[in-house]
């Protein structure tokens, strides 16, 4: 009898104890091993890609007057180079920021080195190859437009800037905005609306500048009569019929092929990627897995 009461006394006193330190709980915290959300962000040349993952993690809550509960959530991201054309062990080189919540660090492909992210158009967030995560703060205004619009493509474009625009927003009305030029150097996000040189990109479904020429991708449905513009009026050849396309870098995808361009002439890799899944193929058998 005195042993249970001598228990009890002591149960009695440690949740006196808790009940004074206002509940005794207790907060764990893991990373699970491997990675996790692997997708491609964008090609460096005709055998290099990029790929960003993450890593997830649980948070455990437990109190003696608080209900257990698990959180769930990923950080780490990763952006990792690749080979695509011949397997390797692993990566030729990888990058991995300390955030413990995901930043939205790789939104899209910027240039051949560089993947944006972040929170346009308050802030941008550059990786480039090799290199540390930079975050830029930046000022807007509206130039001949009155509504902004959500980001989803930042690329290279005339004069050292870049071009941004949303999913449709080339086509915006109503005073909408259809574009905005991203200065990194001044740090400037100027929105603006489409002019009478630059009309003729209302079509495109993608487009970029290289040095002072203007290329654009537009789309059709069927296949048969998506192109390539150069300067509204140049129509480059294209080595195959695509119905999907877009400019990743330096590179451009027609479909399944990833192409290169030069000098107006496009040759595409007989390495063909569906765009769904981290597998590359060639003669429709599996010759790169990641």
């Amino acid at each position: 009898m005195k042993n249970f009461v001598s228990r009890h006394f002591a149960v009695a006193m440690a949740m006196l104890v808790c009940i004074s330190m206002w509940g005794c709980s207790e907060d764990r915290f893991k990373w699970y091993d491997g990675r996790i959300g692997a997708e491609i962000v964008g090609f460096v040349n005709d055998s290099l890609v990029i790929v960003g993952d993450a890593q997830a993690w649980l948070k455990s809550h437990e109190g003696i007057f608080e209900p257990y509960s698990d959180v769930a959530g990923s950080g780490h991201e990763r952006l990792c180079v690749y080979n695509y054309r011949v397997q390797e062990d692993g990566p030729r080189w990888c990058g991995q920021l300390d955030d413990e919540n995901m930043t939205n660090a790789f939104r899209g492909q910027m240039t051949d080195s560089i993947v944006w992210g972040g929170d346009l158009p308050n802030s941008i967030r550059l990786w480039k190859i090799g290199e540390s995560q930079h975050k830029i703060k930046l000022d807007k205004s509206l130039d001949g437009c009155s509504r902004e619009f959500g980001v989803s493509s930042v690329k290279q474009w005339t004069d050292g800037k870049f071009i941004v625009r949303g999913d449709n927003s080339l086509k915006a009305g109503g005073g909408g905005c259809h574009y905005a030029i991203l200065d990194t150097v001044s740090r400037t996000l100027i929105y603006k609306s489409l002019n009478e040189n630059l009309g003729w990109i209302e079509d495109c479904n993608d487009v970029r500048a290289w040095g002072d020429d203007v290329y654009c991708v537009v789309l059709d449905d069927e296949g048969k009569k998506s192109c390539i513009l150069k300067n509204e009026k140049d129509t480059i050849s294209t080595p195959r019929n695509f119905a999907i396309g877009g400019f990743w870098g330096d590179m451009i995808k027609l479909s399944g092929n990833i192409c290169n361009i030069n000098s107006d002439k496009i040759t595409c890799s007989d390495i063909v990627w569906y765009g769904n899944e981290l597998k590359f193929y060639q003669n429709d058998e599996v010759v790169v897995e990641y």
